[in-house]
């Protein structure tokens, strides 16, 4: 289980000269890797996506490969014509243990990757997606990228949610 140590934030009171501008930014640096380092190479994940004005969510297995995320689906999927519809999402990951539990949300444009090279590199990289299709050719292997916009997160122990901007 990966352990991560809460950053130390940083004050004014080291160096004086250094702006508060500066200072929250260097904090808001040091939370994103934090919360970064939270992904793993493969996780579940709930993916929500809209049909008309009606939301949809489900699990997906979130994969964060080359510091992009990306989940593959078939191509006759509800979720494909979704998100054709409306490329918004949302995806959520819960994590922690008993205790302490945390979230990161993440609002999310959603990109069909047309790329062959992309689709070949991320299939052969992933063993899950041997299990649904025999190569990265087949016609209803569909690979999607999650181009996060914003995150919501909350940390282990903390009772508010802090946002990250990418």
């Amino acid at each position: 289980m990966l352990k991560l140590a809460r950053p130390k934030l940083i004050g004014t009171d080291r160096n004086p000269e250094e702006t508060e501008e500066r200072v929250l930014k260097r904090n808001r640096d040091l939370l994103k890797k934090e919360m970064l380092r939270r992904f793993k190479i493969q996780q579940n994940v709930f993916l929500a996506t809209a049909e008309g004005d009606q939301p949809r969510l489900r699990p997906v297995t979130l994969i964060k490969f080359q510091n992009r995320f990306f989940f593959a689906t078939g191509s006759s999927n509800a979720k494909v014509k979704q998100i054709r519809h409306n490329p918004k999402t949302e995806f959520c990951l819960m994590f922690g243990r008993k205790g302490s539990r945390g979230t990161i949300r993440a609002e999310c444009i959603a990109t069909f990757i047309m790329d062959k090279k992309t689709k070949a590199n991320v299939f052969d990289n992933v063993p899950l997606f041997h299990e649904f299709w025999e190569t990265p050719e087949d016609p209803s292997y569909v690979l999607i990228e999650l181009k996060p916009f914003g995150f919501e997160y909350y940390q282990p122990g903390n009772k508010e949610a802090i946002q990250v901007k990418p």
